[in-house]
């Protein structure tokens, strides 16, 4: 079987799969908001954005597989379908989802025997921090928003991100759910859990700590208090693909591991 030749990537995950298969060759497409790797954006041209793309741009070049994530491209999807190209839309929402996806990109390109080796990298280190976090004298209890009106805490990958580097998630069981309305959070709960630190990764826009501190009852949350407030790039933490499994997890390590 032929592997793909002409690759467009509506979202930086299989930017980054690819690329880390050594196989950035086979891109000939991106999304806006890819910025890994670095430097990525000054070599591909770009074709979408996340809600939406320009057909006419994707299909100019000539694509034998376009791959994007989530549901939310549906509508996308549906438009380069029936512009007759062929698409492969992932919905990964948990780590070993996105280590599915990552060994499944793989098999897509021909490169089941390197997807293998690479995530068996990614279990390396997610293996690493998991025994780091063993020699904490106290997991703090984390609360992580993605959003601030409404309130959206965090998904699936990264309340697991965040139990894995050592920190106790809040709202876990929220987290299972697929969809963000069912993520949302009310400052009751918030001031109900009391965080021991807060982590904050607005998707699309810088965190606005002071606006945070201002909301009603929260100059009393034990985070606030000990100066336990950290934002989060949003490339590293909120797209579920390598970068999560990386700097992602490291960066949440490094905010956790601080406090013990």
């Amino acid at each position: 079987m032929r592997r793909p030749q002409r690759i467009v990537c509506l979202t930086e995950e299989p930017t980054e799969i690819l690329c880390a298969l050594g196989l950035e060759s086979l891109i000939v497409g991106i999304s806006a908001f890819t910025v890994r790797p670095p430097g990525i954006e000054t070599r591909k041209p770009v074709v979408s954005a996340y809600l939406d793309g320009s057909v006419k741009k994707i299909k100019a070049l000539e694509p034998d597989l376009v791959i994007g994530f989530s549901d939310i491209q549906a509508k996308l999807a549906a438009k380069l379908i029936k512009a007759h190209l062929p698409v492969v839309i992932f919905n990964q929402r948990s780590i070993e989802d996105i280590l599915d996806v990552i060994l499944t990109t793989a098999r897509l390109v021909g490169e089941e025997a390197a997807g293998y080796r690479l995530i068996g990298e990614y279990q390396n280190n997610l293996a690493k921090a998991q025994k780091a976090a063993q020699s904490l004298n106290h997991r703090p209890t984390v609360y992580f928003e993605e959003w601030d009106e409404p309130m959206i805490s965090a998904i699936q990958w990264v309340s697991e991100l965040i139990d894995v580097a050592g920190g106790i998630p809040l709202f876990a069981d929220a987290a299972q759910a697929k969809g963000a309305h069912d993520r949302v959070v009310t400052e009751k709960m918030v001031i109900d859990a009391d965080p021991d630190i807060v982590i904050a990764s607005w998707c699309g826009k810088p965190v606005d700590f002071d606006a945070f501190k201002s909301r009603p009852g929260f100059d009393g949350l034990s985070a606030v208090k000990n100066n336990q407030l950290f934002e989060m790039d949003p490339c590293i933490i909120l797209q579920p693909g390598p970068a999560a499994l990386t700097d992602g997890l490291d960066t949440l390590k490094s905010f956790i591991h601080g406090t013990d």
